[in-house]
């Protein structure tokens, strides 16, 4: 090659570089991390993760339900996966959850297993927002990088406690599937109809208790019709006998499930529960990784799980865990509490999973968690999965900023 060829061809390459950097994206390789900030906000749970490169580009997470996950992000992680190819994604996660020295001398607290908390809430936000970075940098959507979609929308469910708001609900937004919080049909604390008033966990339910419960259901039931997808989450209040005397009461109402009946801690008591009614019982926000869901997968303790992928490993370990769970003939129905970015992180995510059953979104109504980014593509009860670089929600960092409390950084 000539020198006038060679000077053409440099142009070029960087004149394609120019567009993508100006479309949001970048084809060229090596990119370093240089930075990980992780904002907490005012009033709000979910907090979101990014992550800079040396070339500019960035990719946001989402990480929620823990105290602490932001501390280790922005004390630990930043320092210790500074200067590493955000692209190794496997890599990271791997040093992450693998109790090995980070450059920086920057240890994982993590043994390779089980675990949940902050740390692997830490996690969980960082690897989606690597994920989010490798599909601007090549320019592709997740999805694609996931080895590609089976559907291209996904199925979503809202939440509703009454008929006459699930009606309403049904009506203006055309979901097809609603659920119920048993904490709203039975007085959630002091409960002077109980046995033992003011008790917050391993309930004892009285007869009267749970004809609240069916009956509210029923209602929801005959408002909705037969064909509508109806849940109830009794949020691990009860004890064992309770909660298989709940469920035996919901039989008549074709649920397409009842949420932790009892706490994910104890797998056999699910597991007596599901073998001792019809109702269909599902799990799975309050376990963590692959390896929390052996048990649950090989004990046939549930009929499906719920992984919460931005606290239970991120997108990655999500797909790993759908995999598990579809060898046993177990579908996944992702629980989803985050913000715009997170619902169409994990929409990415289910469009590839062959054993995906629905999607919860459960924070679809909430103003102010729908002020801090784009709104994705929702249409009579399916979220269309972005073709758009990395997840397709753009997040409005003045809004973010502007809630960030003192003493954490801002986007």
């Amino acid at each position: 090659m000539d020198r006038r060829a060679f000077m053409g061809s440099l142009g070029a390459y960087g004149a394609m570089l120019a567009n993508a950097r100006a479309q949001g994206t970048s084809h060229a390789p090596k990119l370093r991390i240089r930075e990980i900030r992780c904002v907490r906000m005012r009033g709000i749970n979910n907090r979101f993760v990014r992550i800079y490169t040396d070339q500019g580009l960035t990719g946001t997470g989402e990480t929620l339900d823990t105290i602490g996950a932001e501390d280790i992000i922005n004390k630990f992680f930043n320092a210790g996966l500074a200067g590493r190819d955000p692209l190794d994604i496997e890599s990271i996660y791997w040093d992450l959850w693998s109790f090995r020295a980070m450059p920086g001398g920057i240890a994982s607290v993590f043994m390779r297993g089980a675990g949940g908390g902050p740390y692997l809430g830490a996690v969980s936000g960082v690897d989606m927002a690597l994920w989010d970075l490798a599909g601007k940098a090549l320019g592709l959507p997740i999805y694609r990088l996931m080895g590609g979609r089976i559907r291209d929308k996904v199925s979503v469910y809202f939440h509703a406690n009454s008929p006459q708001e699930a009606v309403e609900k049904a009506r203006q937004t055309g979901v097809r599937g609603l659920k119920a919080s048993s904490d709203s049909i039975t007085a959630r604390d002091n409960d002077a109809s109980g046995w033992d008033p003011g008790k917050q966990g391993n309930w004892t339910v009285t007869n009267k208790q749970i004809d609240d419960i069916a009956n509210q259901l029923q209602s929801m039931r005959d408002a909705l019709g037969p064909d509508f997808g109806l849940m109830v989450d009794l949020h691990a209040r009860y004890d064992t006998e309770s909660a298989l005397q709940i469920c035996k009461a919901l039989e008549p109402l074709c649920l397409m499930w009842v949420e932790e009946p009892v706490t994910s801690d104890n797998v056999d008591a699910m597991a007596y529960v599901r073998s001792h009614t019809r109702v269909p019982i599902a799990c799975g926000e309050n376990v963590y990784g692959r390896f929390g869901y052996r048990q649950f997968l090989e004990k046939q303790a549930v009929s499906l799980i719920q992984p919460d992928m931005a606290k239970s490993g991120g997108l990655w370990e999500g797909r790993k865990i759908a995999s598990a769970a579809e060898v046993y003939h177990i579908p996944i129905a992702p629980h989803g509490v985050a913000t715009n970015l997170g619902i169409s992180a994990y929409a990415h995510v289910c469009s590839t999973v062959p054993n995906f059953m629905i999607l919860e979104w459960g924070r679809y109504d909430v103003k102010a968690l729908q002020a801090l980014t784009t709104m994705p593509d929702y249409r009579d009860g399916f979220l269309h999965v972005s073709d758009a670089p990395g997840i397709g929600v753009e997040v409005h960092d003045d809004v973010v900023n502007e809630l960030a409390m003192p003493g954490y950084p801002k986007l």
